[in-house]
């Protein structure tokens, strides 16, 4: 079984709005209000591919009740470790011509529970892989990172790494099946600089060396690379009129696992499926319907380097 962790899960609210003007009433339209989190995106794009996963993350108050009710509603399986502040609420905002993200900071998590969620992970025997997406909320250390590996390596759990945090460098010793940078953090976590292919392939290659099996960098409209320690390969972007990235980066890497966790030798297809999913997502309100992924696959150019 698959299970998902978000330390700090959300409501995502997206709306729009015919321009965006300072001190007056700005009238919005096209309200969608969604359960959200990276892990949860994760979580809810792979039950579209037809794969299970369980959901994990702290809730708290009413907003925290929204989430774990409708990601049941939605077929979801969650195990929520329930905290006494409140789950954020983040807005995304698009006027017609430009997205604003206003991301709230999360409720505080004590020890206590961030115990309680260790002890969760210990008992749950059919958890074969764990990935791990989003930002920690205040209350927990980076060290908590250190704990979950340090647990699954016990386990003889794989992981994956969707995260931005700057220990991300220290924790491929842990060795994990997959990370997913994009661009922007492979500079800023590593330090690696590059405007060429052969700097890219260079950066993947020295993640490799330094223990992640298998790396996934995104790019964005720029495309996506993808290196085992054997062999590389890109994938493109599908253009879309963005209304809303909130949720494309998470369900563009459920598209790829929903292929490439079955199929291992299918990475072409899985990084076709990766980058139509993610286009699709970035057109629409929060997850959307996945209804055009299936046609811009066919889109999709993978090749190999």
């Amino acid at each position: 079984m698959i299970y998902t962790l978000t330390t700090n899960p959300a409501i995502d609210m997206n709306i729009c709005t015919k321009g965006l003007a300072p001190c007056q009433v700005n009238r919005t339209f096209d309200e969608v209000y969604t359960p959200n989190g990276k892990g949860l995106n994760v979580s809810f794009a792979l039950q579209h591919f037809g794969v299970d996963s369980c959901i994990l993350g702290f809730f708290g108050g009413f907003s925290g009740r929204y989430i774990v009710d409708a990601s049941r509603e939605k077929g979801a399986l969650v195990k929520p470790v329930w905290i006494e502040g409140t789950t954020r609420i983040n807005i995304f905002l698009n006027d017609g011509t430009t997205e604003y993200k206003l991301v709230n900071q999360g409720a505080f998590v004590s020890r206590e529970k961030q115990e309680e969620l260790l002890a969760l992970l210990d008992k749950a025997e059919d958890m074969d892989l764990l990935s791990i997406s989003g930002s920690l909320p205040p209350g927990i250390s980076e060290d908590f990172y250190d704990e979950v590996l340090s647990l699954c390596r016990r386990k003889g759990t794989r992981v994956i790494l969707d995260i931005s945090s700057p220990r991300l460098a220290e924790l491929l010793a842990y060795r994990p099946l997959l990370i997913k940078p994009n661009d922007e953090e492979l500079k800023k976590i590593f330090g690696f600089s590059f405007s060429k292919e052969e700097e890219t392939l260079q950066a993947m290659e020295n993640l490799y060396k330094r223990g992640a099996q298998n790396i996934l960098l995104t790019m964005g409209d720029k495309g996506a690379y993808f290196y085992d320690g054997k062999e590389a390969r890109y994938a493109s972007a599908r253009p879309v009129k963005l209304l809303s990235s909130a949720c494309a980066g998470d369900a563009a890497l459920a598209g790829f696992l929903s292929r490439w966790l079955p199929r291992p030798s299918e990475v072409d297809s899985a990084l076709a499926r990766m980058a139509a999913t993610g286009a699709n997502v970035a057109e629409s309100n929060a997850l959307g319907d996945f209804g055009h992924v299936d046609a811009y696959e066919k889109e999709i150019v993978v090749r190999r380097i």
